[in-house]
């Protein structure tokens, strides 16, 4: 199955519950499926489709359903119905019904829940004879055939963006014939009981190819920090101290980039073009994954057009990981994302999607010429060790709330991103 979707604040795909078409976003930052119900009377759901009971459904009503998110929550009650994904047939799949919504933002995007596709062990709906979509889906699939792949396209306001795609089972073949230009790495398990969320041990971070210096990790168990990929989460998210060297570093110059002192958010000269990069393996494996300028060069803030919002900003709140990687990151690979069988645990495949020179000939073609100071790397920043005492804390937030958390930041960078874009148009 290969469907082509708009992902470039979110990725959504057509989805059908109970005979019912819904579309839905694509979160691999958590494991539920959950639907608006007809019962639904808060007033961001307005003009959103929403589910009535089918001949084929049955309502838990009472077994709760809810979930916190960092700015808002979604209650209802746990159901069962017949669901489909393209050619998949699931006859009687659990998913949480939505009877309650707050400040999620939902009519922005016109979606009507969420398909979580991260690991079960994460899901908040939790049956003894049932098990997540993915879970179900991968159960009808030989263990080869046991993943998914996600690429996150650039081209916004198009019900069909061809430079996106999700596929399962299969390689979408405009993007990659076979995975001979992958590189794959094992998902990470430390922290947790058994895999949860789509988690690598992140190497470095670099600018020009100049590596970073990385704080330790948060996480127990991890001798890297932890980066987890999320499609529910539009920036980069990292430890504060770690983006401020960042971005301190890009300032080697001064008068380049600037922490707004009003929004607390970083921000870099519009027309700066900044060559940052993710790595992950070690020695042969080793692997650098650029970002296009435009991701790390983000969205216009100022009224003048000078200052743009930077794609990587800090969040001590990161749970179950020290690293957020959302849309910035993820519109720059093809990612596969390959459950556990018989003969290997989880891993991840990465394959770069974007080529440096391009790149810079796009920013370039946006953003006009650049006459901010030329940048030297210049390491400015201190890396502080982490405290055994705030690890605990940190890691012990609410598993309930996991990743979900990311998809309200999502709502608030999109909005203002879909605000701004239109100006370099």
């Amino acid at each position: 199955m290969i469907a082509k979707m708009p992902c470039f604040g979110w990725c959504h795909v057509n989805y059908k519950v109970g005979g019912q078409d819904f579309w839905v976003t694509l979160d691999t930052g958590s494991s539920d499926l959950w639907i608006l119900s007809n019962n639904c009377s808060s007033s961001e759901t307005d003009g959103v489709a929403k589910y009535s009971p089918s001949s084929t459904g049955s309502l838990l009503l009472d077994v709760p359903f809810e979930l916190d998110y960092l700015l808002g929550s979604v209650t209802g009650c746990v159901a069962f119905d017949a669901v489909s994904l393209g050619p998949y047939q699931l006859s009687s799949q659990i998913f949480g019904l939505a009877n309650r919504t707050s400040n999620l933002g939902i009519s922005g995007n016109h979606n009507s829940g969420i398909l979580g596709l991260a690991f079960p062990s994460a899901a908040s709906i939790v049956n003894s004879t049932a098990v997540s979509p993915l879970a179900n889906i991968f159960n009808y699939l030989p263990d080869s055939l046991r993943f998914f792949a996600l690429k996150l396209g650039r081209e916004e306001g198009h019900l069909i963006d061809p430079t996106s795609s999700f596929s399962v089972g299969q390689l979408d073949p405009a993007f990659a014939k076979d995975f001979s230009n992958f590189t794959f790495y094992p998902v990470s398990n430390a922290g947790a009981d058994e895999y949860n969320y789509w988690k690598l041990p992140l190497v470095a971070l670099t600018i020009n190819s100049t590596d970073i210096p990385l704080s330790p990790s948060l996480v127990p168990g991890s001798r890297r920090p932890v980066a987890v990929l999320d499609t529910g989460t539009t920036l980069i998210l990292g430890p504060i101290v770690d983006v401020e060297t960042f971005w301190n570093t890009v300032n080697s110059n001064d008068n380049i980039a600037r922490k707004n002192p009003v929004t607390d958010l970083w921000e870099v000269r519009c027309e700066k073009a900044i060559i940052a990069s993710f790595v992950f393996g070690e020695g042969a494996y080793r692997k650098e994954f650029v970002l296009h300028p435009e991701d790390v060069n983000w969205a216009m803030n100022g009224s003048d057009g000078s200052w743009c919002m930077g794609g990587i900003q800090g969040n001590g709140g990161v749970n179950s990981g020290d690293w957020l990687l959302g849309d910035v990151f993820l519109r720059n690979v093809y990612v596969s994302h390959h459950g556990k069988n018989a003969t290997h645990d989880p891993v991840i495949g990465l394959a770069s999607t974007t080529d440096v020179s391009t790149a810079l000939q796009e920013f370039r073609q946006g953003r006009g010429p650049d006459m901010s100071p030329s940048m030297s790397i210049q390491i400015r920043g201190r890396v502080q060790h982490s405290d055994p005492f705030r690890a605990a804390i940190v890691y012990s937030i609410s598993s309930a709330c996991g990743f979900l958390g990311g998809m309200v930041l999502t709502v608030l960078f999109r909005l203002q991103h879909q605000e701004t874009t239109r100006k370099y148009s």
